[in-house]
């Protein structure tokens, strides 16, 4: 699938509100007018950046211009290995905000991209649904992007609006606008378009295909990613892990051969250069993933959710203080920021986004149960039943808890009388606290299926066979990267602290002569300590990146038990490896 950047982006309205005071200082007081990139400018339109692009551009430059130049004159002016160390970790975040500024825009837009294409299966989808029941491509549009959520339902609602009063149904120009980046997806939309004009005998038969074509493009682009992917981690395993870690065994060696191994050499190539390099080649990785299933967002709003991070935040100051004293009590001094940080964060991380996976774990069952009340559901409406005779006599042949929401909102209809949209979706509803888009498509289906009558059968029965399909492409696509992805995340919280740890407890046991005296635990340990940590972030959002897409609570939750898992390991390695040596 190309990355070329789509001309659909240009679709989103630019918010340039007046940017923040300091902001605008920063870029008042800048010499120099910078010149923003065509691409940089779509991505902030994509993800409706407040300040205009011009001025996010500028004020990340001339903050690191301020910050690069600030830390040179301290380095210059005041001597020591400290105040070197904090000169160049100051350089390091100075630098570190232009190139966040100047390029990870652009990569959060893509993060976005790549999330909007998942849905192009569905979306597709409820086309076809569409021009089934009414025969017109304007009709089709209307219904998908009314029933669809997201981005790209968005921009087809925008195509369809900007084609009313003309004979064009919008359809032509969402899939030209999408050509680059998801060719499937024009041949698709175009199959739907073609079919609303075809004869009434052969129109079955072209939305079939371009149902399939969809699914089919989706399934090839997901396998070759797969393909291309394995270079690049390994190749970012052998680097990022190995590498690193094999270089910290060999420093005793080399202080010994009369290498200077001091301590801003240390700091600056394993506390910023090291972890700098994994963040760009992490970033490349997950930019070439063609498209992404993320599971269902769920809002803070959320009934099992806690709206404060208070809680959190105090579990974690807790945790953190515990990991601070256990670190020192049982490794040595050094030993107590590794643990307070990683027991700090990853338990405050857990605690905040577990409830999260809970109510996601919830929904994903749930949306597991849809094919086959549907599938239910339209072979009833064939044979001539209702709607709402058909949903009691499908909770039979519905696994849990799918069952029991279908049952919810039948006795709710019965009781109120009211539509089978609100029973499902209505304050109240059965499907009210579950955010999800495919339960929410499925019962405005049913809805409108109820509205239709017997004539509608194939279509729900249609939608559930493609939501079974979906989710054999997503059972696939996980499978061939999951070779790739067990790797990092066992790297990220076993194996790498392991070789870590022996490695610190190994160069500590052959510390004892004066040769050795550049290389002490005391900080050797911190420092390979840190970069452990490093890797249980970068490798877990890699790794849960390539195997589900880039969504903040899953990589969170994931990030926070890898944290514990991590500095745990690492720690026990050290006192393990110093008992056996």
């Amino acid at each position: 699938m190309s990355h070329v950047r789509s001309s659909d982006d240009c679709c989103d309205d630019a918010n340039t509100e007046s940017a923040a005071p300091l902001t605008a200082a920063l870029v008042g007081s800048c010499p120099i007018t910078v010149e923003v990139p065509a691409d940089y400018q779509r991505a902030c339109r994509l993800l409706s950046v407040s300040a205009p692009p011009a001025t996010l551009l500028t004020a990340s430059y001339a903050v690191a211009v301020c910050g690069s130049l600030l830390a040179l004159l301290v380095a210059v002016l005041v001597t020591g290995p400290m105040v070197t160390t904090v000169s160049l970790g100051f350089l390091a975040l100075s630098l570190g905000v232009a190139a966040l500024g100047r390029y990870g825009v652009p990569f959060a837009a893509e993060a976005k991209r790549i999330r909007t294409l998942g849905a192009a299966p569905s979306l597709v989808t409820t086309l076809v649904l569409g021009a089934t029941l009414w025969p017109s491509a304007e009709r089709a549009a209307a219904f998908a992007g009314r029933t669809g959520n997201g981005l790209l339902a968005t921009r087809l609602e925008h195509h369809r609006q900007r084609a009313a009063g003309t004979p064009r149904s919008g359809l032509a120009t969402f899939a030209t606008a999408w050509r680059d980046r998801f060719p499937a997806l024009e041949r698709a939309v175009g199959l739907v378009e073609n079919a609303t004009a075809a004869p009434v005998e052969e129109r079955s038969e072209i939305l079939e295909r371009a149902r399939r074509c969809i699914l089919d493009g989706t399934r090839d682009e997901m396998a070759a990613f797969a393909a291309s992917i394995r270079g690049p981690a390994t190749a970012l395993y052998a680097f990022g892990v190995l590498l690193p870690l094999a270089m910290a065994s060999l420093l005793p060696a080399a202080a010994a051969a009369g290498v200077p191994v001091t301590a801003p050499a240390l700091v600056g190539t394993y506390g910023i250069v090291m972890p700098g390099a994994l963040v760009v080649a992490c970033c490349w990785l997950l930019g070439r993933r063609p498209v992404a299933f993320p599971p269902a967002t769920i809002p803070r709003s959320h009934p099992d959710v806690p709206a404060s991070p208070l809680p959190s935040a105090v579990v974690g100051i807790a945790a953190g203080i515990g990991g601070w004293l256990l670190a020192g009590a049982l490794v040595a001094s050094w030993a107590s920021p590794i643990g307070a940080l990683g027991a700090g964060v990853g338990s405050a991380l857990v605690s905040y986004y577990r409830p999260i996976a809970g109510v996601r774990d919830h929904v994903t069952d749930i949306e597991s149960g849809l094919p086959d009340v549907l599938s239910a559901v339209g072979r009833r409406l064939d044979r001539g039943q209702s709607v709402e005779a058909a949903l009691i006599e499908a909770v039979d042949e519905t696994p849990e808890p799918t069952s029991t929401v279908i049952e919810a909102a039948a006795a709710r209809q019965e009781r109120l009388g009211t539509s089978i949209k609100g029973a499902f979706l209505g304050p109240g509803g059965a499907l009210a606290a579950v955010p999800s888009h495919r339960t929410r498509r499925a019962a405005i289906l049913l809805d409108t299926a109820a509205t239709i009558g017997p004539p509608a059968g194939e279509s729900v029965t249609t939608m559930g066979e493609h939501l079974e399909s979906l989710r054999a492409i997503e059972r696939e696509t996980r499978r061939d990267l999951s070779q790739i992805t067990e790797t990092l995340s066992n790297t990220a919280a076993l194996f790498g602290p392991l070789i870590g740890g022996a490695t610190v407890a190994l160069a500590g046991s052959m510390g004892g002569g004066e040769q050795f005296a550049t290389v002490p635990s005391a900080l050797l340990g911190p420092v390979i300590g840190w970069y452990v940590l490093v890797l249980a972030v970068l490798l877990t959002t890699v790794s849960t990146g390539l195997h589900r897409g880039l969504d903040r609570a899953l990589v969170g939750y994931r990030t926070g038990l890898t944290l514990l898992s991590a500095s745990a390991t690492f720690l026990v390695a050290v006192v393990a490896t110093g008992l056996l040596v």
